[in-house]
């Protein structure tokens, strides 16, 4: 009996030793390897007995050392008093270079062991997105209140110039400007929604790089006409890119009415194209003021202005550089700039070639590919 007894013994399943305070509680390591946000499992004495690799990753632990001294601050509370707890914390980059981190952090006991499990999601994107949010409700609120103020004062003031046919075909005409920019900033507005949605382009299909450029500078030509500035077009011909025309369009646009607003009358803007490989660069270049090398970086920003004072003279609305950054994302590519101030500007959308490489495709006639498409 008592060999048998050892027999058994010998032939029963290990178990976990419940005095074994480094042994982590069973099924907790399959839980942590497929939790998205950071993990990390502390013994009674602070030790990393299990972390994921997100909290590596992260910088929040090193070796068996957990490196965030808020994270043991509160592992030590709740193993004193079995408190779970939760919390929001900043970690520094741990790279060069690298941004603060905001974690939600929750910290709960594991176990009978003192050991302590710290689970810390990242909240920097969303922080990130909350603070773009308000930023743009704040910037909308401001910059609807005042072409729709100044509807509101012209319409007062002819009312009481209703006996002055003078004065209330002056006041009419700016009603009639100020009318206009709100409905330029609206539809902007709507563009601009619909492109950082994040959907997909509905149809895309080859879109031959002429057409866009004729479609746009069309456009374009009546602004450019008031300021006796020629719009030309250049460069390599019969290019095809791959997204959505009409989006492609009004990003030209966009790019051509900016050069024509801030360029002196009586001078050029040309549009060009070539090919890169396996993209199409298609830039638009003025004889503009320039842009200042500080604020360079900020221009694609959202009802971000140079010179605000010009811009709003011009109908300006801010958006038109943040919708071509996010038509140029959507479509897989990018937008760059070079400027000097007083030599004027370049802007420069680099798409990805139809069928993966950029080559010309010659027209069906002699006629220029761009009164073609007329």
């Amino acid at each position: 009996m008592v060999v048998r007894g050892h027999a058994e013994n010998r032939r029963r399943p290990a178990t976990v030793d419940e005095t074994d305070t480094t042994a982590l509680p069973h099924g907790v390591a399959s839980v942590l390897a497929v939790l998205p946000s950071s993990a990390v499992v502390l013994d009674h004495e602070d030790r990393v007995l299990r972390a994921s690799s997100a909290a590596r990753a992260f910088g929040l632990v090193k070796g068996d050392r957990m490196m965030a001294a808020e994270l043991l601050a509160l592992a030590r509370k709740v193993r004193r008093d079995g408190e779970i707890r939760e919390s929001e914390i900043e970690v520094a980059g741990h790279k060069f270079g690298q941004e603060a981190t905001t974690f939600a952090v929750r910290v709960a006991p594991l176990g009978s062991h003192g050991q302590v499990l710290v689970l810390a999601e990242d909240q920097t994107e969303r922080r990130r997105v909350e603070a773009v949010r308000r930023d743009f409700v704040a910037n909308v609120s401001h910059e609807l209140k005042t072409p729709v103020g100044a509807l509101s004062l012209l319409a007062e003031t002819i009312q009481d110039a209703a006996d002055d046919p003078e004065a209330v075909t002056r006041f009419a005409g700016r009603m009639q400007h100020e009318a206009a920019r709100l409905n330029y900033l609206v539809q902007d507005l709507i563009t601009l929604s619909r492109i950082q949605g994040g959907e997909p382009i509905p149809t895309p299909g080859p879109v031959p790089v002429d057409e866009v450029i004729h479609e746009a500078i069309d456009r374009c030509n009546t602004k450019a006409a008031a300021k006796d500035i020629t719009l030309v077009a250049g460069g390599t011909e019969g290019l095809r890119v791959w997204g959505d025309d009409e989006l492609l369009v009004t990003a030209l646009r966009n790019l051509i009415d900016n050069a024509v607003a801030y360029s002196p009358d009586h001078t050029r803007v040309v549009v060009s194209t070539r090919p890169a490989g396996e993209a199409v660069e298609v830039s638009v270049s003025d004889q503009g003021i320039g842009i200042p090398e500080s604020a360079q970086e900020r221009i694609f920003e959202r009802f971000f202005r140079v010179d605000a004072a010009r811009s709003r003279a011009t109908g300006g609305t801010g958006l038109g550089l943040a919708i071509v950054k996010h038509v140029s994302v959507a479509h897989g590519g990018e937008v760059s700039v070079w400027s000097k101030e007083g030599s004027g500007s370049t802007f420069t959308l680099r798409l990805p070639a139809f069928g993966g490489t950029a080559i010309a495709v010659p027209p069906s006639s002699t006629t220029n590919p761009l009164e073609a498409a007329k």
